[in-house]
């Protein structure tokens, strides 16, 4: 049986990193065989290109190119990585995919959503998320869960974070558009409480989908 591919997107500090480690470590711990990947990122290219990203340099990349470079890594892990796990059966879990892609580029950036449809189909070879888990979060959780992480770490916001409240509220309302569009596919899942408590609520959704896939027989 094919692999399921299963995503978790939304805005910055919404626990979308630590949700779907957890996620991949409770299928495991099932007897799934799981990738966990994030995006961009998970191959040697996709990671040089998530470093050029994230930098913040006094030449940053325009909003096409940083289009393109998103959809370059991405790419690159689904040839190298997507395509053949789900073909053998393994379960897929992302930190991140094509809505992100949407979300920032087209609704926060301003650029064509149509065109950045042909390019992803391209670049994803038509590959779509089986299960897209979104998780919300009132902007200022979000802030306070970003500045208490940069604190553990030493760390500097990175060019996404620095983009300002306006380009963020696109972003939300990017996301929340296109999860009305697709309700069978996306879960909106309220992320701003402890998270073992918003993980039970993950859970939760991914076993209705299960259900619904294998006709209720399958555990998840």
């Amino acid at each position: 049986m094919r692999g399921a591919f299963i995503t978790f997107e939304g805005g910055e500090g919404c626990g979308k990193t630590t949700l779907a480690r957890m996620l991949a470590e409770a299928l495991r711990a099932e007897g799934r065989e799981v990738l966990l990947a994030r995006e961009p990122g998970g191959t040697s290219v996709g990671e040089r290109v998530r470093s050029i990203l994230q930098e913040n340099s006094a030449d940053p990349p325009t909003a096409r190119a940083e289009l393109l470079l998103f959809l370059a890594a991405r790419a690159q892990i689904v040839e190298q990585e997507f395509l053949p796990a789900l073909e053998r059966g393994t379960w897929v879990v992302c930190d991140r995919f094509s809505d992100s892609t949407f979300a920032y580029q087209g609704y926060g950036r301003g650029l064509d959503l149509g065109e950045i449809r042909a390019l992803n189909s391209f670049a994803t070879r038509g590959l779509k998320p089986d299960l897209t888990l979104l998780l919300e979060v009132p902007p200022e959780t979000a802030r306070a869960r970003l500045a208490a992480r940069q604190m553990a770490t030493g760390s500097s916001p990175d060019r996404m974070e620095r983009a300002g409240d306006e380009f963020h509220d696109r972003l939300r309302a990017g996301f929340a558009e296109m999860a009305a569009a697709e309700p069978e596919r996306f879960r909106v899942i309220d992320s701003s409480g402890a998270p073992a408590e918003v993980f039970a609520a993950v859970r939760a959704a991914v076993r209705e989908w299960a259900a619904k896939r294998s006709n209720g027989t399958e555990e998840v």
